[in-house]
């Protein structure tokens, strides 16, 4: 574990990981996955390390997928290989965290698709390869990623910009209307900034749209439920930023709001397979 452990675990993630659901032989190296990308996340992340020291430690989780560096590197390659699944999902995501470092603006919506091509749809990939899915699912899995990653992004505009500088709202939004970046600062959002988040949540409706039918079309019933489960926390979310101003009001879930939006849609799911 490196220095810059944020503590975080999968039990505090927006969205379910590696749930009892998920076959008991798949769930150890979707866990070794999480463990990487919690490791690089909490190094890209830290609010007072040095860049050069966040690039650093980042050259050390890649150097432990093909040789001697990060612990949970070298546990993950371990485990890549005895599965015969291929590490570039786990290169795609180290870059999205060496871009957070080195790049802390989002030029346009086709930059932020992008980033979240390096930092979400990697993950959800990997969970395919891990059940032996077909890889002609992965458009639908990289629209769901996507829309997970953009969510993450405007429920956190503010607390990205106030910690880390970082802001992943489009440029290209916040100058057309006129809003400084200066506005994810405050107590809450003007209503300029609330039309963009608006905008950005209808977009985010139109992937998890493409992403509609992906949990149906897995093979593996477990791990559809599973999807299913988190493409109707999404959507619930989404609605919740249609509405809500994340810089002043709850964007999150409680515990018994997401344990009866999966249940509601573990019963909806189970009736239409």
């Amino acid at each position: 574990m490196n220095d810059l452990a944020s503590g975080k675990d999968h039990t505090k993630e927006n969205f379910p990981v590696a749930s009892w659901l998920v076959r008991p032989d798949a769930r150890a190296p979707i866990m070794s996955f999480y463990r990487f990308a919690r490791a690089a996340d909490d190094i890209a992340d830290h609010p007072t390390a040095a860049p050069q020291e966040k690039l650093r430690l980042l050259a050390e989780m890649r150097t432990g997928l093909t040789g001697q560096g990060a612990p949970e590197a070298m546990e993950l390659a371990a485990v890549a290989h005895a599965r015969g699944i291929d590490l570039a999902h786990a290169h795609d995501l180290l870059g999205a965290f060496v871009q957070d470092v080195s790049q802390n603006r989002t030029a346009d919506w086709d930059a932020l698709i992008a980033y979240c091509a390096m930092s979400a749809m990697p993950v959800g990939r990997f969970v395919l390869d891990v059940h032996g899915e077909d890889r002609a699912l992965w458009p639908m899995n990289d629209a769901l990623c996507a829309a997970l990653q953009i969510i993450n992004h405007l429920q956190d505009c503010g607390k990205d910009y106030r910690a880390l500088d970082r802001v992943y709202i489009p440029d290209a939004l916040m100058q057309s209307a006129g809003v400084p970046v200066s506005a994810l600062g405050q107590p809450r959002a003007t209503p300029a900034l609330r039309a963009i988040i608006t905008d950005l949540a209808r977009q985010t409706q139109g992937l998890l749209e493409t992403a509609q039918p992906f949990a149906a079309a897995i093979r593996d019933r477990r791990l559809s439920a599973e999807v299913a489960i988190i493409q109707a926390l999404a959507e619930d979310l989404t609605r919740l930023l249609l509405t809500r101003d994340p810089l002043s009001e709850p964007v999150h879930h409680s515990r018994p709001r997401a344990a009866w939006l999966a249940l509601r849609a573990l019963l909806r799911h189970g009736f239409n397979r």
